[in-house]
């Protein structure tokens, strides 16, 4: 017999041995009356002992009592026990996490809804200056950066910004903001001082060793001009052997310019102007319409007008690069579309080849430098393999992406797709 029907039982036995008090008395409705009164303040002392035994934790023994409030004090106490066990573990691992997050290189910050700081390890406390008694502070009142603050205001965290150390200028940070839970955010600084300082000596050799070997290939490029200006035609041998160094100059000349240029896009600042698109598009494809190998592929569709702000030279050798790579991966007698567009969210710049495709492996690394798809092809197609490193970084420095689509024997399409706000007109 379970617990509640021994209390009705022993309820009902009560109300039964009043009823018959009662009858016999002449009263029942008095015992009735005192039966239930009985009972109901009873209930009243049982819930005003809970009470008490309640607002002290529910800690330690509970009072001795008997029938359904034993049941009810015993699984209320099993809860508390199992939550004090809980409570304990879920502290253990709190604490393993924040001497984890100590020992961490990295700054850590937990920042809370509207910035504020909630917790900071060693790291962050060294490197961004902050102590255990800024928290609740505005993170933006203590890192005052602009950039910083822009970063934060952004919520578009997909890249991490660089910015000195507040407590050392000569220190590089990139700091990178993650989100998590319910409005709280985990700010991460790395001390990537040494990465940037190869990075700039980097740019600073390759800049150097580029505008060093200009000369050379100028002196080089004028004596092959006299020995072929020379040449009787009587030596094949030196005839084939000066249009070789001819081509290899030209090539090694082209590979400088594309390095000097992947340099200037990665230091020089940029200079904004409304660029007419349309305009510089039938200027590029009139000038390549006019190679041997291009005349009459180039088909150019221009379905808006639109204007963007940008640097004309930067999109120039972009636009290039891309039609350029479209007309020699693709057969001589194959079109070439250019298209210019714009959508709700974008202003779009397809070039669509009908040439050999890209399988999807290879798509990702295609805009790395120096990177060219090993294909067996008919013929030997020239490039220093920087082109599309160039439009890469073109791209980067006008806020776009370019977008690409391939399959292999059916050609490919390369977006560039330019933010809407960049539109001039």
């Amino acid at each position: 017999m379970s617990v509640w029907q021994k209390e009705i039982g022993f309820a009902l036995l009560l109300f039964l041995v009043a009823l018959i008090s009662g009858s016999l008395t002449g009263h029942i409705l008095l015992f009735m009356f005192l039966l239930t009164l009985g009972l109901w303040i009873r209930q009243l002392l049982q819930i005003s002992r809970f009470e008490r035994w309640i607002s002290m934790g529910g800690r330690g023994e509970y009072p001795r009592v008997s029938g359904i409030w034993e049941d009810i004090y015993h699984h209320v106490y099993r809860i508390k026990k199992n939550e004090r066990k809980r409570k304990k573990k879920l502290g253990k691992m709190v604490d393993q996490f924040r001497k984890s997050t100590e020992a961490l290189p990295d700054a850590a910050v937990v920042l809370g809804p509207s910035d504020e700081i909630e917790w900071t390890n060693k790291a962050a406390r060294d490197v961004l200056g902050l102590h255990q008694s800024d928290k609740g502070q505005r993170i933006p009142n203590l890192i005052r950066f602009p950039e910083f603050i822009r970063y934060l205001k952004s919520g578009n965290y997909h890249e991490a910004v660089i910015l000195p150390a507040p407590v050392d200028h000569r220190i590089t940070l990139a700091v990178r903001v993650v989100k998590y839970g319910a409005g709280l955010r985990l700010l991460l600084a790395q001390d990537v001082t040494q990465l940037k300082k190869m990075e700039r000596m980097r740019k600073d050799f390759v800049a150097n060793v580029s505008h060093e070997l200009r000369t050379p290939l100028t002196v080089l490029k004028g004596y092959l001009e006299t020995m072929r200006d020379m040449d009787d035609g009587n030596s094949p041998l030196l005839t084939h052997s000066v249009l070789q160094m001819q081509g290899q100059t030209e090539r090694m000349q082209h590979l400088v310019d594309d390095l000097l240029l992947l340099t200037r896009l990665e230091t020089q600042q940029k200079k904004v102007q409304c660029v007419d698109i349309p305009a510089l598009l039938q200027q590029i494809c009139k000038e390549s319409d006019a190679l041997e190998t291009a005349a009459g592929r180039i088909e150019l569709l221009l379905e808006t007008d639109t204007r963007i702000t940008g640097e004309e030279q930067e999109l120039r050798s972009a636009f290039t690069n891309l039609l350029g790579n479209a007309l020699k991966y693709s057969p001589d007698d194959s079109k070439v579309t250019i298209r210019w567009r714009r959508s709700e969210s974008a202003v779009i710049l397809d070039v669509e080849d009908q040439g050999e495709g890209i399988v999807a492996a290879e798509i990702p690394r295609i805009t790395e430098r120096f990177y060219r798809v090993e294909v067996k092809r008919s013929k030997k197609v020239s490039g220093t393999g920087l082109g599309l490193a160039i439009v890469k970084h073109v791209l980067m420095r006008h806020d776009a992406k370019l977008n690409i689509v391939s399959e292999p024997g059916r050609g490919s399409c390369f977006s560039c797709c330019f933010p809407v706000t960049r539109a001039c007109r």
